[in-house]
């Protein structure tokens, strides 16, 4: 975990960062999987503080009995949140 010096978010940077974060997650997972495969997808981020900023990424990815066998679901869901994380970071850089 990279440590930034931020002033203390507002409000609609927080919300931007979840938004950002939850985006980034979403796109990878339609990247890599198709969406007729996803029986069920569900996102939440959520950001504790404001300085510092904790972020979390919980991701529930169910796909259809076809398909899942032929998918790591774990790797991939892995995968998903290091990619919010990555988008979550690159925003924040923005604001130093």
């Amino acid at each position: 975990m990279v440590e930034l010096c931020l002033p203390e978010l507002t409000t609609e940077q927080v919300e931007t960062l979840c938004e950002t974060a939850e985006a980034a997650a979403r796109k990878y997972i339609q990247a890599k999987v198709n969406s007729k495969s996803i029986d069920h997808l569900d996102l939440t981020v959520e950001a504790q503080g404001t300085k510092p900023v904790d972020l979390s990424v919980e991701i529930n990815l169910v796909l259809n009995e076809k398909d899942a066998p032929c998918v790591d679901i774990d790797a991939l869901v892995k995968e998903a949140v290091d990619q919010a994380h990555l988008a979550s970071e690159n925003f924040l850089r923005k604001l130093v």
